[in-house]
């Protein structure tokens, strides 16, 4: 039975990245309080709550393979089942807000209304990517302890803080850009090239404890801690950035 509880919590991702991807499709609802007394309300998008699943699926994706290895049971077909729900969390949740997000930028152009679909489409190149990415990473033996590309819940965590971002950062500057298309498109383009390509970037294992061994991971850490304080919800993209760096000037290695 201990051998299926980190497969427990790999569906449990699997299932918040479903109901993210819910949360993404909530366009608006009308509701009637009084039949004698019409009187409705609309409510807005709630896609930031989608943002929240994604976090939690985030969370019980760490969780799963510390279980694994606290009760030592890891299993191949654990490795692939966590592929799969890591594709719909981080793969397809995040692709529905950038084609969300897109759809609403769209919209808002003089005749965005009629715009063809194929405007929307590219969000779904993040998908693909993170797909081509985990299926590397399944046949791939030497990324214990470093990665070859941004791994796919760094990128859907980037993306998903976009909407947190919109919603709870009260500055018209920064949510015009993101509501820019063209803005969207660079997101899209730039989080997908980087999850297929080879770059060298760490992973957060640590072999030991020792400053000397894990200094860039402690560097980050701190940073991440400050850049939370100050930035808030903005602080993600930024940490996102910082992570690039540090494991580009350290030269991570995936051995």
């Amino acid at each position: 039975m201990t051998k299926q509880i980190p497969n427990i919590f790999t569906l449990l991702n699997l299932i918040c990245g479903c109901i993210a991807i819910v949360f993404t499709l909530q366009n608006g609802i009308t509701i009637q309080y009084d039949a004698n007394n019409a009187q409705f309300i609309d409510l807005s998008e709630k896609i930031w709550l989608a943002s929240l699943f994604i976090g939690i699926a985030a969370v019980v994706d760490f969780l799963d393979g510390f279980v694994a290895r606290l009760f030592n049971a890891a299993s191949e077909m654990g490795k692939q089942l966590d592929s799969l729900a890591d594709v719909v969390s981080f793969g397809v949740a995040p692709s529905m807000i950038l084609y969300q997000f897109l759809r609403r930028s769209i919209a808002a152009e003089p005749d965005g209304i009629d715009a063809s679909i194929i405007w929307l489409l590219p969000a779904f190149l993040v998908a693909a990517a993170g797909a081509y990415r985990l299926a590397r990473f399944n046949i791939d033996t030497t990324q214990q302890y470093g990665f070859k590309g941004v791994p796919i819940p760094a990128a859907g965590l980037l993306i998903a803080s976009l909407p947190l971002i919109f919603w709870h950062t009260n500055n018209d500057t920064i949510n015009n850009i993101i509501l820019n298309k063209w803005f969207l498109y660079a997101v899209i383009l730039v989080v997908s090239g980087l999850m297929v390509s080879t770059l060298p970037l760490m992973a957060l294992k640590f072999k030991d404890v020792s400053i000397k061994n894990n200094l860039p991971k402690y560097i980050l850490i701190v940073f991440s801690i400050g850049a939370a304080i100050l930035l808030q919800w903005l602080s993600v993209p930024v940490i996102f950035i910082g992570y690039i760096i540090l494991s580009l000037v350290f030269k991570t290695t995936t051995a």
